[in-house]
């Protein structure tokens, strides 16, 4: 289920509404590339600028255009264990293979409220649950000890999704979880180190774009051909740096899809586009891995 490449999906806009069909056409490519699996409605996907009835019809289309030919693991998590709860079920309700979690953001909740956060979540699905743990974002993480725990107690708990940008915290997780837990890397830059400390997937934001050129970096890294992953990971790591670098994400791959002609290069406030000299930057960037 959570093995390989997953595609965290942009959402694209076009007058304010979602643009279904670049949403279709993107799902069709990352199909046609063999991509395992899509992850709508997440941090790419502009969650926190969706209303709850857009939220669940990203899901919802995904499943739809996907057609059963990759996964759908449904970005369903919020600060409100609530509304998670709701979005999740609904999730379940439209045909998600699973759903993503993450730590809920700006409450600050201790690791005892994670561990009843997410517990609670689970009891109301029959989801696989993978974990997201992103202290970039959520300012705290889901320490090594609560991971264990809600991987012991808790049945449908199965994966996590480690964005916090710490190699380290691979080998942390996987001495404690063990070998049947699914962890996958959240940061495009650290595919090869965390893939080499015991992940075995990636949730890319690249793969957006390039779904391809993702797919073979990441089965060369999983199918132990150093010297291929080693020459892949080093010829894209301009790119996906400046992907997740050159400005926050989801603001580098929307523009850089919109010149690939995937879609508009719309956003909802409070993101607002590149700068001029942002874009030039991107621009030359996709130019020279002669991508637009």
């Amino acid at each position: 289920m959570f093995s390989g490449l997953f595609t965290a999906l942009i959402t694209p806009f076009r007058n304010g509404k979602i643009d279904e069909e670049a949403l279709s056409q993107l799902i069709e490519e990352q199909v046609t590339a063999g991509i395992d699996g899509i992850v709508p409605a997440g941090t790419t996907g502009e969650s926190p600028t969706l209303t709850n009835a857009e939220h669940v019809r990203v899901i919802e289309l995904a499943v739809k255009f996907a057609a059963g030919r990759i996964k759908v693991i449904a970005g369903s998590g919020a600060n409100s264990t609530a509304e998670a709860i709701h979005l999740t079920q609904e999730a379940e309700r439209v045909g998600a293979d699973a759903t993503m979690q993450v730590t809920p953001y700006y409450n600050k909740p201790s690791q005892e409220g994670l561990y009843q956060h997410f517990s609670a979540i689970a009891k109301a699905t029959k989801l696989p649950i993978m974990l997201y743990s992103v202290p970039g974002r959520s300012v705290i993480e889901i320490e090594v000890e609560t991971a264990q725990r809600l991987a012991n107690d808790v049945e449908n708990i199965v994966a996590i999704k480690e964005a916090g940008g710490r190699t380290s915290r691979v080998t942390e997780l996987r001495a404690a979880l063990g070998a049947d837990f699914a962890i996958l890397c959240g940061d495009d830059p650290l595919t090869l180190p965390f893939l080499a400390a015991g992940a075995c997937g990636l949730v890319s934001v690249t793969s957006n774009l390039i779904p391809a050129e993702m797919k073979t970096m990441v089965t060369a890294c999983l199918s132990g051909d150093l010297s291929a992953a080693q020459e892949e990971f080093y010829r894209l790591l301009p790119l996906t740096d400046s992907l997740m670098g050159l400005a926050v994400n989801p603001l580098p791959i929307k523009e850089a899809c919109a010149l690939a002609r995937k879609c508009t290069a719309e956003f909802r406030l409070p993101l607002v586009n590149l700068s001029n000299s942002e874009k030039e930057q991107l621009t030359t960037l996709l130019k020279k891995h002669n991508i637009a």
